[in-house]
């Protein structure tokens, strides 16, 4: 296949521009996405995806623009380098629609039906009977985001493994019909299971902003310290002596996500790492406030850096559109060098094939002018 081969490894990963993205973002994929970009081995594609957003905001498309400088603002604090990550926006790579329309041929309504991932947003969108196409047909319009940049790899969580599958299902189903045109993705989940999808503040199993439990990247200190005090713990765990529940503690599951034995070290050196610290709660003895104040003092150092750099930005804005512009422009010529790779596997580069062009009139004398050429086939 021309062009499919890379020193490094393409890997695509995004965001939707609903809102600032929070802390579930930066340990679920976030902080993943720096290291790969830092390793070398790796050419990262990150995108906004505002038009994927569409899907169940189409009647607010305003919200859509508020937000997308919001993430490009979160993307450049936690460390995203637009000389080392290709940074882009969706929208602004006309090829993805082409694309999308080439692979919906090769998936049947029933198939997209039956993704347990898109069913399960739909139940939780209240969609029922009046589900946007454009939302049924997600998969299709991300197997255009993945292969319109030869990317190999998708970080993510693992309820993102059912799309990713009918993307395989589709790269396959059109390389046996065309011919090895495009790349076959895979999915990347984080090391900790923890981090493949830490729970809100009150507890529930998803950090979601229409829950409104989310600790954001850009909040200040006093708000990080408030929302800390106020999470949700061990409803059981009434007093102090009380031994108390660790698994189903979302503090807990902060602290696996977060913290380090440095952090003990600086801020309850009365414990080695965590195991210790479970331990004791397990058994009683252990305040909730204490290891709430630990938690509160962990994630301000982790996300102290990341809001300073985001100020930083916030007041150069300009800067910020001009890299995703210049971001785009280059997602823009990769995404068309693949959508000329898959118009001429399909056959619908016409006027470039002359073979086609020679072959449907071979009876007729080269040398002869155009008009009696005319002339001979009308009789």
């Amino acid at each position: 296949m021309e062009n499919m081969k890379e020193e490094k490894q393409i890997i695509l990963t995004g965001d939707r521009p609903t809102g600032k993205l929070h802390l579930g973002h930066y340990v679920g994929s976030l902080r993943n996405r720096v290291a790969m970009q830092e390793s070398g081995k790796y050419i990262p594609y990150i995108f906004i995806s505002d038009l994927q957003a569409l899907t169940d905001n189409a009647r607010d498309s305003e919200k859509i623009r508020r937000n997308l400088i919001e993430v490009a603002l979160d993307y450049l604090a936690v460390g995203i380098d637009p000389k080392k990550s290709v940074i882009f926006v969706q929208s602004q790579i006309p090829e993805l629609a082409e694309l999308t329309m080439y692979y919906m041929n090769l998936v049947t309504l029933s198939r997209l039906q039956r993704n347990p991932t898109i069913k399960t947003e739909i139940k939780e969108r209240g969609f029922e009977k009046s589900v946007p196409v454009g939302f049924l047909t997600y998969p299709i319009s991300q197997a255009a985001d993945i292969t319109a940049f030869d990317a190999r790899y998708v970080p993510g969580g693992e309820d993102q493994e059912p799309i990713l599958e009918q993307d395989r299902e589709i790269v396959r189903t059109f390389n046996s019909i065309y011919g090895e045109t495009l790349v076959e993705p895979y999915l990347i989940t984080p090391d900790k299971d923890i981090c493949k999808r830490l729970p809100g503040t009150d507890g529930k199993n998803k950090m979601s902003k229409s829950l409104n439990n989310c600790i954001y990247l850009s909040d200040e200190p006093e708000v990080i310290q408030k929302k800390v005090m106020s999470m949700f713990t061990d409803p059981n765990h009434l007093r102090v002596e009380d031994p108390g529940d660790v698994e189903n503690n979302a503090v807990f599951k902060y602290l696996d996500a977060l913290c380090t034995d440095e952090h003990f070290q600086k801020y309850l050196p009365e414990y080695k790492n965590l195991e210790e610290l479970k331990a004791h709660y397990r058994r009683g003895g252990l305040g909730d406030v204490k290891i709430k104040r630990f938690l509160n003092n962990v994630i301000q150092e982790t996300l102290a850096p990341i809001r300073e750099r985001r100020h930083y930005y916030e007041q150069h804005i300009d800067y910020v559109y001009d890299m995703l512009e210049e971001g785009s422009k280059v997602a823009r010529q990769k995404a068309a060098e693949v959508l000329k790779r898959v118009r001429r596997a399909i056959g619908v580069e016409y006027f470039e094939d002359m073979e086609l062009r020679h072959s449907i009139y071979t009876n007729i004398d080269d040398s002869m002018d155009f008009d009696e050429s005319h002339k001979r086939r009308g009789r």
